[in-house]
């Protein structure tokens, strides 16, 4: 399993999670959720416990990379 750090990045407040591999039904069907594979709020096959919910993995993916995340009350939090 791999860890990962949610947070900000710039202060102590980052909090080690461990992602927990969740595949909606068509990830296990090899699809994407877009034609293209980009987009905003494409739900990834992980999850991540955070402040005691599993939270799915969301990434923004627009040219070669993405930015994943998580969302807790509406706000996007970091996962790196």
């Amino acid at each position: 399993m791999a860890t990962v750090l949610i947070g900000n990045g710039y202060d102590h407040t980052d909090i080690e999670a461990t992602l927990i591999d969740a595949p909606l039904w068509w990830h296990e069907r090899g699809l994407q959720k877009t034609a293209s594979g980009y987009g905003n709020k494409i739900e990834t096959r992980h999850k991540v416990n955070y402040l005691g919910r599993d939270r799915r993995v969301y990434v923004d993916v627009f040219g070669n990379s993405g930015s994943a995340y998580v969302i807790v009350k509406g706000q996007k939090i970091t996962v790196r």
